[in-house]
């Protein structure tokens, strides 16, 4: 087991390689020290080396190297920043801040069954995060369609259930119409994907009295906490803004779901 990460930093990174595995998909592997102090569910800052796009931009962690000096990232092109990152080539430097954030936490799911549910580019986290679970592992992934990314990866560490909205593979719709169709229970649900999807598992774990974490995507400026860019609602005072509010970059992005009002 990682230890759990204390320290976050800047370092000019290597790119081991790349490839665009569905449309506007891009795999990216990265030479860093960081990948040794990452854990499940935390993220990157990645910064364009074009200045005018001014941000970094947060892109979750995919996978762990097994040499402990590498990580993957699995993103999808978005806008300028995003466009620059796709045409990096193997053995060029790209500039990264991490790990950030507090990631999933793993003790919970020992020994239980446990859904891991991811939609579109929410699905990438989940690959680190079955690979290290110590649990019976049901993962449920929604895709637009039957580009069906980290398919493969996934099927190596939990039984997969795919939810397409065209239909064109797996169950017609999404993630909780795939639970519904396949007869599926769970212990405990770990979530990561849009708003929405976040909603319905949220209300969904709350009927079925079960917890469940889930990772917020939101669009970040700092992403340490200082900018106060990114919060939520939470239910209770927040110990270092004495507000209903938390960071998702700092605080997060990994919830228990009852504590947030999405």
């Amino acid at each position: 087991m990682r230890k759990e990460c204390k320290m976050k930093r800047k370092e000019t990174a290597k790119v081991l390689s790349q490839r665009e595995i569905a449309p506007g998909i891009y795999d990216m592997w990265i030479g860093t020290r960081l990948a040794a102090e990452a854990r499940p569910g935390q993220f990157l800052c990645i910064y364009p080396r074009d200045k005018s796009t001014l941000l970094p931009r947060p892109i979750s962690i995919c996978e762990l190297g097994e040499d402990a000096e590498s990580l993957r990232v699995v993103y999808r092109v978005a806008g300028r920043g995003t466009g620059e990152f796709a045409g990096y080539r193997q053995g060029e430097p790209v500039s990264v801040m991490g790990p950030l954030g507090n990631g999933f936490p793993l003790e919970k799911a020992r020994g239980k069954k446990v859904f891991l549910m991811g939609g579109g580019i929410g699905i990438p986290p989940l690959l680190e995060l079955a690979k290290e679970l110590e649990a019976e592992k049901q993962i449920v992934a929604g895709y637009r369609d039957d580009k069906l990314f980290l398919k493969e990866d996934l099927q190596k560490h939990g039984r997969l259930y795919i939810a397409t909205e065209d239909g064109s593979a797996g169950i017609r719709g999404n993630v909780m119409d795939a639970i519904r169709e396949c007869g599926l229970q769970a212990d405990l649900i770990y979530a990561c994907g849009p708003m929405p999807m976040l909603r319905a598992i949220k209300s969904y774990a709350q009927e079925a009295g079960i917890p469940a974490y889930i990772s917020l995507e939101e669009h970040m400026a700092c992403g340490v906490g200082a900018c106060l860019g990114c919060v939520v609602k939470t239910g209770g005072v927040h110990h270092h803004t004495n507000v209903h509010n938390a960071r998702i970059c700092t605080d997060g992005p990994v919830f228990e779901a009852g504590e947030v009002e999405i």
